[in-house]
């Protein structure tokens, strides 16, 4: 009888509180497989524990860096106006006094250079596109046009360390190494940042490790860079006098020895390397068989072009970002060479097309028909424009143009971002007017459709948080679909 009244008193029996305990461990099992590491009492340090912070738009981003600086005016922003007063000068009322840099500041005249390529619109925007594109042209209603980019920094070291970082300082953390403290991996026998360099015919700027550092940030987030060699991951195949049942063996006497260094000093750098030997264990199943592209089908081949077959190409690193992407990695960024015109720019512009027009588009389309690109975000840009003006001497066949920070082209596609044009640049394409994107606001664009506030993926460092947006940045509406 006090069993009954009791049951009634916390209404419940025991139907009930095993029909509710299922409900929790169904709850439990649901959580293991979302987070593996959940219940494995790993100490593992990701700012939200490999969850967003709310619902994403995408999973993972493929970011196709065109280093040096590709003519928005040559190849997206058509302007009618340069071609009618070709060869005369800039007015002083557009260019309203702004910076220059030291290879254009001593010209006495500053002659408008309209573009030596034929532009036509594309897709239902109506975005224009130069010749250079055709493939571009083909996907042109899955891109997002963003006329209006801008920045302050004026030379490719400040910018492109910008662009990457959020400062123009070295020593601060990638975009790549922020994603990888924020969100983790998807999968734990591959980083979660990769690096993939090729390099154009044109004129080049360097590019350099700081580039995808993991700055103040545990040395796990750092980004793996992969060659073009026999081994795409150097030194992380086993000598030859040594098996995997070593290697396992003396990885884990390794362990035991940080273990102890750990508990004496407490150094969570110790920790971090411990974590970067078991993923090279890891990475040496995996990786060969990422990296293999001989058994992609010809279909895919014939979309990349024949050059993805040739290791360290542009349109190779494309096929293997896919790859690496479809594989839970989840940043891979690129750095493609050779896009500073300042001589010969046609010439060179020309070239450098040829190099990425194709597979940039085939990227898109081949993530398209796998049921990616929805969830991935694809980047294409350089870290700033060049002018309206022509630097050295003016022909109809041949300019060469200058930095210029104060607007320029970049495009996204995938992930939640709305296809279209945004942004607009004055008829001379020299000053934004509707509509401006700086790099802080940029970023925290990129980091809300990836799931998680700009403001709060901070991280402690010497005694000031810091994070990919500084102080600044806003999230663009108008990107996201």
């Amino acid at each position: 009888m006090k069993n009954e009244i009791l049951e009634k008193r916390l209404n419940i029996n025991r139907r009930k509180f095993l029909s509710q305990l299922s409900l929790g461990i169904g709850s439990i099992a649901l959580g293991s497989l979302i987070i593996p590491d959940l219940f494995s009492g790993s100490n593992e340090k990701t700012f939200m524990a490999g969850l967003p912070q709310f619902a994403p738009k995408a999973k993972r981003i493929i970011y196709l860096f065109q280093n040096g600086a590709p003519s928005q005016l040559d190849l997206f922003d058509y302007k009618p106006k340069l071609q009618e007063m070709f060869g005369q000068d800039l007015p002083d009322s557009v260019r309203k006094g702004q910076r220059l840099t030291g290879m254009t500041s001593g010209q006495a005249k500053f002659p408008l250079a309209g573009t030596k390529f034929q532009f036509n619109q594309y897709g239902e925007a109506r975005a224009w596109l130069s010749e250079l594109l055709p493939y571009t042209a083909k996907v042109v209603d899955d891109l997002c046009f963003v006329k209006s980019m801008y920045t302050e920094a004026i030379n490719h070291d400040p910018a492109l360390t910008f662009f990457q970082t959020g400062a123009q300082v070295g020593n601060r953390p990638s975009m790549g190494s922020w994603m990888s403290y924020g969100l983790g991996s998807e999968n734990k026998n591959l980083p979660a940042f990769c690096v993939l360099l090729s390099k154009g015919k044109g004129n080049g700027q360097g590019v350099y490790s700081k580039l995808w550092s993991n700055g103040f940030l545990d040395s796990i987030h750092q980004g793996v860079q992969f060659s073009s060699g026999e081994n795409p991951v150097l030194y992380l195949n086993n000598p030859q006098s040594i098996n995997k049942t070593d290697r396992r063996a003396m990885l884990d006497i390794i362990a035991e020895l940080n273990q102890q260094s750990s508990d004496a000093f407490n150094d969570p750098e110790i920790n971090a390397k411990v974590k970067q030997y078991e993923l090279a264990y890891r990475m040496q199943t995996e990786v060969p068989d990422v990296t293999d592209l001989s058994k992609e089908p010809e279909s895919i081949i014939k979309l990349y072009g024949p050059d993805c077959m040739v290791p360290g190409t542009f349109a190779a690193n494309c096929l293997l970002a896919r790859k690496l992407s479809e594989n839970g990695v989840r940043f891979v960024q690129t750095y493609h060479q050779g896009w500073d015109g300042h001589n010969n720019l046609p010439g060179e512009i020309a070239g450098q097309c040829k190099d990425t027009d194709q597979a940039s588009a085939a990227l898109i389309t081949d993530l398209k028909q796998r049921g990616l690109l929805d969830e991935t975000l694809v980047i294409w840009g350089g870290e700033f424009g060049r002018t309206n003006y022509c630097q050295g001497i003016l022909t109809k066949d041949n300019y060469g143009r200058d930095h210029h920070p104060r607007c320029f082209t970049i495009w996204m596609a995938g992930g939640g971002v709305k296809p279209g044009v945004y942004g607009e640049t004055d008829e001379f394409g020299y000053n934004i007017i509707k509509d401006p994107v700086h790099v802080h606001d940029f970023h925290a664009t990129v980091l809300h459709l990836m799931g998680i506030n700009h403001e709060e993926l901070t991280f402690k460092n010497l005694g000031r948080r810091y994070r990919l947006t500084d102080v600044a940045g806003n999230v663009i509406p108008g990107l996201i679909a």
